[in-house]
């Protein structure tokens, strides 16, 4: 069973930058690892998701250009650098891991069907005006 933990979120002001990390116990069955969020009173979104291998990502158009996912591979860590925060971005954020090779078909993630292999507990996010 592989375990996430994320860790980074808080509060901050509109405009602002917090970085959220997501750590997994081991990563040797995943082929992805992705962020989501959930707003009070609303649904899942997707928010990034980035390959355990390889240059790409895919990102939500509400987040481009000014949220970015990278990883470190030897500390088995995927990171969400938010900068330009804005009140809408205030949600609960979870990171997710896919262990399937469908899951490298990253525009996957953004669908309502994903359902993500193992999911982390969650980081709250609070942008204020």
């Amino acid at each position: 069973q592989v375990r996430l933990v994320e860790t980074g979120g808080g509060l901050v002001q509109a405009g602002g930058s917090l970085r959220l990390s997501c750590t997994a116990s081991e990563r040797t069955n995943l082929y992805a690892m992705g962020w989501f969020r959930q707003a009070l009173g609303k649904g899942r979104e997707f928010v990034a998701v980035i390959p355990w291998s390889g240059s790409q990502t895919h990102y939500a158009d509400s987040v481009k250009g000014r949220f970015t996912i990278s990883r470190d591979n030897a500390k088995n860590t995927v990171y969400l650098q938010m900068n330009s925060l804005k009140p809408e971005d205030t949600a609960v954020y979870f990171c997710a891991a896919g262990s399937r090779a469908r899951d490298l078909n990253l525009s996957r993630w953004g669908s309502e069907s994903f359902g993500g292999d193992y999911w982390g507990q969650g980081t709250q996010v609070t942008v204020s005006s």
